[in-house]
């Protein structure tokens, strides 16, 4: 794929794009690559990139999230790296560290998640992870950055000496201190520091009698400092020690500066990865705001796209609580070019710069707002001409400015290519002007580019109507209302409501009557059929939308009487069973009663057994004799019933079961009454309503008029307090 060109991009305001994708970003350096992003040449890396966004939106809204990924630039640490015999200074120490630790981290995460994340694992591995570094330096400089006192041997020596010398000092001073406050020749303040030095706040009438070091005076001239002769020496000593101190700090620097020099090109590795990711991390927050997805890349040259937002406009509404209408438009071979026309303000150059933008988008490795059915393509060039590109400084007409640009059209335009183009063929003599973008239009359509354009020329609509691999389509507009639906709608052109709008807006209708009959009555009779059109096909898909509506209520209440009836259907089968055994049962029963009562009276069993045997005999010929098959089928149904029902037992039990330590947690988060002597309180779960006559030891004594009893507190309820 060839670069698509700035001014498209600025066309498209792809920058602004790129600007609310860096503000997302939490890295200086991602934020400033981010203003850099450009289309992707290379098709193979741009799917790689495209992959990954979309699995960085996924591991947004999932428990596996990718760790943070923050860290400061190390630009600056990679030139001194560059240069031989130079140091970094502990803050370019602590950077390397931390992105050494973020990578290690990254590594570890996506290696164990690879399956979820297997284009970020893949990039992740390109480069080895190096733990030998923040050991190097944690070794040397602790987590508030400064040297470690064991850096060194040597180190640690000096400084203790450095801490002994200290002590003397402190020692030494106080001695001073004492010595010479018992001689009142010091000031009220007593001391004060000096260039960090503790000193004596001494009379100026006694600055003679202290041995020492003259640090300075008061303002007034009435105070001397004076660093005691004592504190003096160990002072030099402890100027020496550090002096030493910082020799060895700069040794052990430049000595940790030479281990990670080799390392140079794998920190610039380290720190690029990061910032990949902060980008990604950005794109992919910004499709989590706009309900952005990786549609289908069709490896064909068909771009579908399904309820389709332009990006900035969808956030923008969206922060004013107002509605954006997606739009829906389809590309292909058999249909390339989309004439699309209607009036002014219905949203033309809206759906233009929508279908333009998602697709500069998809192509620099953002996700797009579009529906998940969607589907696009790539596209080697991406032309644009949109708006007024009026230019002064050329002194170029507006006209003269497209003439300019439509060359450009017909040197690059070819069967890779997208074209946008907004009011093709104004700013010169309509019927000239329009003749021209014809001819244009078929150079393109010759060409087998895509396109869309808009337009008001009906030229251009009748061509459209005429070329089979181009098709109109029009803003929908509400004849009555005179205000736009911004709904796209293909297959037919759309009027330009000229003279309604003018009629909405206040113009007397004698001067638009006399402006219909200026112009060709043909046109006007096109334009007025054209609006006939759009408002009969508007009635139709209102009256199609309810049809629609009330046919899938029917059909669902249909389902929905067809189950009622299938369900009373089964329940009168099974109570005419239920009937029907019923009655066998009774007739049984009285048959036995009937012998029984002869048995009673002539007490012959004989006669008894043999009626007894005739009448089972009588009612097992009724019943069917079952094969072995059959009463093992009906046995193991039997018993997938009953495990059926023990598991559904099962779960209503816990069910309940969860039921009631709910109810037992809210009763015991609820807050307690504290009853009085005289409320009229209920049993939890009772209706009776009593009054409490005393209370003792936790158990209320309740009067229900009729009888007294006592409960306890914990199982009753406020009904009301005594008044």
């Amino acid at each position: 794929m060839e670069s698509i060109h700035s001014k498209t991009l600025q066309d498209l305001e792809f920058p602004t794009v790129l600007k609310q994708i860096a503000a997302r970003s939490i890295t200086e350096l991602g934020k400033e690559q981010a203003l850099h992003i450009t289309p992707i040449k290379e098709e193979e890396e741009l799917m790689k990139v495209l992959g990954q966004t979309s699995e960085y939106l996924s591991s947004l809204i999932s428990e596996n999230k990718i760790p943070n990924h923050s860290f400061d630039s190390i630009n600056n640490e990679l030139k001194l790296l560059k240069i031989e015999n130079t140091t970094l200074e502990l803050i370019g120490f602590r950077r390397i560290s931390s992105i050494c630790t973020t990578i290690v981290t990254h590594k570890k995460f996506l290696k164990k998640f690879k399956e979820y994340y297997p284009l970020l694992f893949n990039y992740s591995e390109e480069f080895d992870e190096n733990k030998e570094i923040p050991i190097l330096i944690n070794g040397v400089i602790d987590k508030f950055g400064e040297i470690k006192d064991n850096a060194s041997n040597t180190l640690l020596t000096l400084r203790r000496q450095m801490s002994q010398v200290k002590g003397k000092i402190n020692q030494s001073f106080l001695s001073a201190l004492n010595t010479y406050q018992s001689s009142n020749y010091l000031d009220d303040i007593r001391e004060s520091v000096v260039e960090n030095r503790r000193v004596l706040a001494v009379k100026a009438m006694y600055r003679k009698k202290i041995k020492g070091s003259v640090m300075g005076t008061s303002k007034t001239g009435s105070i001397v400092y004076i660093e005691p002769e004592a504190t003096l020496r160990y002072s030099r000593e402890l100027n020496n020690l550090e002096f030493e101190e910082k020799e060895e700090i700069q040794r052990i620097l430049n000595e940790l500066t030479s281990v990670i020099r080799p390392y140079d090109y794998l920190l610039a590795n380290y720190q690029h990865f990061l910032c990949h990711i902060d980008i990604t991390s950005a794109k992919a927050k910004y499709a989590t705001e706009m309900n952005a997805i990786l549609p289908e890349i069709s490896d064909e040259k068909e771009m579908y796209l399904r309820d389709a937002y332009h990006p900035l406009l969808f956030l923008n509404n969206k922060f004013k609580n107002e509605k954006t209408f997606p739009q829906t438009i389809k590309l292909h071979p058999e249909n390339r070019i989309i004439v699309i026309s209607g009036p002014n303000a219905g949203g033309k150059s809206i759906t233009l710069k929508t279908i333009g933008l998602l697709q500069v988008m998809l192509q620099s490795g953002l996700l797009v707002p579009v529906h998940e059915r969607s589907k696009m393509c790539l596209f080697d060039k991406v032309l644009t001409d949109i708006g007024d590109n009026q230019s002064i400084e050329n002194q170029l007409s507006t006209y003269s400015y497209r003439l300019k640009n439509m060359n450009q059209f017909l040197r690059k335009c070819n069967s890779n290519t997208l074209f946008l183009i907004d009011e093709f063929g104004t700013g010169s003599d309509p019927e000239l002007g329009g003749a021209l973008a014809e001819t244009f239009l078929e150079v393109f359509y010759e060409r087998e580019a895509y396109g869309v354009i808009t337009t008001h020329y009906a030229n251009l609509k009748l061509l459209a109507n005429e070329l089979p691999h181009i098709s109109n389509a029009n803003m929908l507009f509400n004849g009555k209302t005179l205000e736009p639906t911004f709904q796209l709608v293909l297959g037919e052109a759309g009027s330009s409501f000229t003279f309604e709008v003018a009629q909405k807006n206040g113009i007397p209708y004698s001067l638009i009557n006399k402006a219909k009959k200026k112009i060709e009555r043909g046109k006007v009779r096109f334009d007025a059929t054209i609006s006939k059109m759009q408002k009969e096909r508007s009635k139709m898909v209102k009256t199609g939308s309810r049809l629609q509506e009330e046919e899938n209520k029917a059909r669902e209440e249909n389902q929905r009487l067809e189950e009622l009836n299938a369900k009373i259907k089964s329940k009168l089968e099974n109570y005419q069973q239920l009937y029907d055994h019923n009655q066998r049962m009774i007739y049984l029963g009285n048959k036995v009663n009937t012998l029984a009562e002869r048995y009673f009276r002539d007490k012959k069993k004989r006669i008894l057994v043999s009626e007894m045997l005739r009448v089972v005999e009588t009612e097992n010929s009724k019943r069917k004799k079952k094969t072995a098959k059959q009463a093992k089928a009906e046995k193991a149904k039997k018993a997938i019933t009953e495990k059926e029902v023990i598991e559904k037992v099962k779960v209503i039990r816990e069910e309940k079961k969860i039921e009631k330590k709910k109810a037992i947690i809210k009763e015991k988060n609820k807050p307690k009454v504290i009853f009085k002597i005289g409320d009229r309180v209920r049993l939890i779960d009772s209706k009776s309503v009593g009054s409490i006559d005393k209370i003792e030891k936790k158990k209320a004594f309740i009067n229900y008029g009729i009888f007294t009893t006592n409960v306890d507190l914990d199982k009753l309820e406020l009904v009301e307090r005594k008044k």
